[in-house]
């Protein structure tokens, strides 16, 4: 069993309750728009890290576009800009369709979303919401959730606070 903390769109701002919450966790994915490199070290500096770069970040780091990983038996997709079911990206949906993971999680809409999309052999659709204080979102969220022998189980959105 992993268990995984997950948070989007911090746009340079870490609460500091990130740790608390997270700390049963064995790995923390940030789904994009990270902001300053200082938050991305120090997730990274508390458990180890998988991160994607979105629309704020490319220019300033070396941050990866996509990972596609495996974990528990699980395919993940983890993108920044996918869209949501069923107006995925553009550029997301062929690929979506060609090589459908188990698991596919993205940030960017700043809206909380947890789905099966039966059009895409029931995968599960992941949207963190975000966790930062920049953006048109009222609450900040984050999510807690552990990967076991091809499951996804004990789901938790986690409340950090109007922004």
């Amino acid at each position: 069993m992993t268990r995984i903390g997950l948070l989007s769109d911090t746009h340079s701002y870490l609460d500091p309750q990130i740790f608390t919450h997270f700390e049963a966790c064995d790995e923390i994915w940030h789904a994009g728009d990270v902001g300053a490199l200082s938050v991305a070290e120090q997730l990274r500096t508390f458990r180890p890290l998988r991160i994607v770069s979105g629309n704020i970040d490319r220019e300033s780091s070396d941050l990866p576009a996509n990972q596609r990983f495996e974990l528990e038996g699980l395919t993940i997709w983890m993108t920044h800009i996918g869209g949501s079911p069923p107006k995925y990206n553009p550029v997301v949906r062929p690929q979506l369709k060609e090589n459908t993971p188990n698991l596919f999680v993205c940030g960017h809409s700043h809206i909380l979303k947890v789905t099966r999309d039966s059009t895409m052999n029931n995968m599960l659709f992941v949207n963190p919401g975000a966790a930062g204080k920049t953006g048109f979102h009222v609450m900040r969220t984050a999510i807690r959730f552990s990967l076991d022998a091809g499951r996804v189980l004990d789901m938790q959105v986690i409340e950090l606070g109007k922004k």
